[in-house]
């Protein structure tokens, strides 16, 4: 089912944004085999040029993924399309009466460091307006693993540092919000620790304790969690193997060209002959006036 979202993303492209993400988010509200998507939706397709209308599509169908990943476990939730500088989804409790807002996150394999910047966790927080929650869900493995100032950042605003690889063991252990399940207890975990940590501490990677945390306010089994997480780990090492081979075959490609063709593809990629129309375009209006 992913390989047909991609599919998707690319046959869409030109119809519009707007019009093409209305068309992914209804085909992943519907689609049956969901988890498959969920278990791949944190990894961007290297095959998906960086700032292209495909890449918009594929970051406004991970904002579709983590909505109906939401509705799955309990919630009512919608995606945001009309505002910039906001949460990318929205979502309330139908039985605790909290709401939420959360972030949607995805990354290349072949993305280098990243830093604060990229996770936008005190963005996020203002963005809550009158939700009691903000999450952010980015993938597992991308989260730094030793520290980083998102971490003093979640705490300083009960930012809930969430992964796609959560929403699985959730979906997969059949969890649902019900008036006797609260998941609150899951996004409010920061509020929770920020007053047990010193200052010192905050920048430090704290997923272990959030791991614990989620699986035993859940009464569900750490071996299960465990299980799950190797299953998500094995298939990202699967789709690097595919984004590897992506790389290959263009080098191959690349090599096999002429010096002419060679040197016509680098003009193409550096875009040096729209620059030139665009000062051409900005002077001609300079000296019409």
């Amino acid at each position: 089912m992913f390989n047909k979202l991609i599919a998707l993303i690319n046959k869409y492209s030109n119809d519009g944004f707007t019009d093409a993400s209305e068309k992914l988010n209804k085909f992943i509200s519907t689609t049956g085999d969901f988890i498959e998507i969920l278990l791949q939706i944190g990894t961007i397709p290297e095959s998906i040029s960086h700032d292209s209308t495909e890449e918009k599509l594929f970051s406004k169908a991970s904002d579709a993924v983590l909505s109906r990943a939401f509705r799955e476990i309990g919630l009512k939730s919608t995606v945001i399309s009309e505002r910039a500088d906001a949460a990318d989804v929205i979502a309330r409790s139908q039985f605790h009466g909290y709401s939420l807002v959360a972030d949607a996150k995805a990354f290349r394999l072949s993305r280098t460091a990243k830093n604060q910047k990229d996770f936008k966790v005190a963005a996020l927080s203002g963005w809550r307006n009158d939700s009691d929650y903000a999450i952010l869900c980015s993938p597992y493995f991308q989260y730094p693993r030793r520290q980083s100032q998102i971490y003093a950042q979640a705490l300083d605003n009960n930012v809930c540092l969430l992964s796609w690889e959560h929403l699985i063991f959730l979906l997969e252990q059949g969890i649902r919000e019900s008036e006797e399940i609260d998941l609150s207890v899951i996004w409010g975990f920061c509020e929770k620790i920020s007053h047990e940590i010193v200052v010192a501490e905050k920048k430090k990677c704290f997923f272990n304790r959030f791991d614990i945390g989620l699986v035993n306010s859940l009464g569900e089994s750490w071996k299960e969690f465990d299980k799950i997480l190797k299953t998500c780990k094995n298939k990202i090492i699967e789709r690097g193997f595919a984004e590897k081979s992506y790389w290959e075959s263009e080098r191959d490609a690349v090599s096999k060209l002429t010096r002419e063709q060679a040197i016509e593809e680098l003009i193409r990629a550096k875009k040096i002959n729209e620059k030139i129309q665009q000062i051409d375009t900005y002077l001609g209006g300079i000296r019409s006036g």
